[in-house]
């Protein structure tokens, strides 16, 4: 164990002591439903039949619910195996003590092959020139490296092209260092155009055949992206590669899987309630009040996450009524308007995202305001709020 696996060790340990004090100390939080997350697990494991794996795609942060906290969750409930985005983040998994098999989703440099090796993580290859490079990483050091092929069967980013298959095949077959563990593609369109999907499947069955021909076997084949495992069960073979219906959000509003629920809530606390009369301004950019007005400030803003522009969030919950949001978002505070809320006090709960009473402001809600996706919505919540 080197000293920089020490020290990354050392550092999660600290950070999880702290992180109760920070929670309480700051007034955003987003909180984790772990029940909902383990409950969203088991739902898909059941979905998928338990003949066929489940690698839970926890990349940037869960997405923005907590790799560590997320990852221990999943396996518990019927992961198999994680994907990331990168060697960073694989080796904060590590350092949290996660010992389940890793892939690495995009390039990982040749320098960092070595560390791969050591901590047994699981890389995307996807260029003949790469596989060189990581051929000669792996040798300086004497190790094996475990490899899942990259195809791209349309999406048009990362992967070998179907044309480049013989290269590869000729490249591998002289190669002693690296293991071929697994093959793999992605889905460009699985949430809307069953065509498109087919095709780019065809593309990788043609793909699965070649490297079989040239004598390569692979424990881990998969494709299935999120709306896949909803939409196209031809495409399971052994691996499905779920992200977001792991945190119970939809790939759509048509393309749904049944008894999920969404695992993130935002939340903060009312620091002021306050009447001003009509004409007064409030906050940057001279928004005037029309009438007199009601208004609670709240203590999050855009360095929270919270868009300013443009458009931004509309609504949160306060005593389980919406109020809307009013002004300008400050990097700070945001104001809403609480007149027809007419017991609304400072510390009241307020709710950015999620249920308060019978209300609900939703991922796909808030995305519908944005003009995005619900994807962004959860991993653009600020790291700083603290996760709870």
């Amino acid at each position: 164990m080197d000293a920089v696996w020490v020290c990354a060790i050392l550092l999660s340990m600290i950070k999880n002591e702290n992180m109760g004090n920070h929670a309480r100390l700051t007034p955003s939080r987003v909180e984790i439903d772990a029940a909902a997350l383990a409950g969203n697990v088991r739902r898909l494991k059941a979905h998928i039949g338990h003949q066929v794996g489940l690698m839970a795609v926890v990349k940037a942060k869960a997405y923005g619910h907590g790799a560590a906290t997320v990852s221990r969750i999943a396996l518990r409930n019927g992961a198999d195996c994680l994907a990331v985005a990168n060697m960073a983040e694989a080796i904060e998994l590590r350092a949290a003590g996660i010992t389940a098999p890793i892939l690495t989703l995009s390039h990982i440099p040749a320098f960092a092959i070595p560390q791969a090796i050591q901590q047994d993580i699981r890389v995307s290859l996807f260029d003949v020139g790469l596989a060189r490079q990581y051929e000669a990483a792996a040798g300086a050091v004497s190790g094996r490296l475990k490899i899942h092929i990259k195809i791209d069967s349309g999406m048009g980013r990362l992967g070998l092209l179907p044309a480049e298959i013989p290269s590869l095949l000729r490249c591998l077959q002289s190669t002693r260092r690296l293991e071929t563990e697994g093959i793999y593609t992605h889905f460009a369109r699985a949430d809307e155009d069953p065509a498109y999907t087919a095709k780019q499947l065809t593309a990788f069955n043609t793909a699965l055949a070649s490297m079989q021909a040239g004598g390569f076997r692979f424990r881990y084949i998969h494709a299935a992206n999120s709306a896949a495992v909803i939409a196209s069960r031809d495409s399971y073979f052994n691996l499905v590669r779920p992200g977001l219906l792991l945190y119970g959000l939809q790939p759509t509003r048509q393309l749904r899987l049944a008894g999920l629920r969404p695992a993130m809530s935002w939340k903060t606390t009312v620091a002021q309630v306050k009447t001003l009369p009509a004409g007064a301004t409030v906050g940057y950019g001279g928004w005037r009040t029309r009438r007199q007005e009601t208004i609670a400030i709240l203590p999050v803003g855009y360095a929270n996450g919270l868009r300013r522009s443009p458009p931004t969030w509309r609504e949160v919950l306060i005593r389980g009524k919406r109020a809307p949001l009013i002004g300008q978002v400050s990097m700070e505070k945001t104001t809403v308007s609480v007149s027809h809320i007419a017991d609304a006090r400072a510390g009241d709960e307020a709710v950015l995202m999620g249920r308060q009473g019978g209300e609900e402001i939703s991922a796909d809600e808030i995305a519908d305001w944005l003009g995005t996706v619900n994807y962004e919505i959860v991993t653009a919540l600020a790291p700083r709020v603290p996760r709870v």
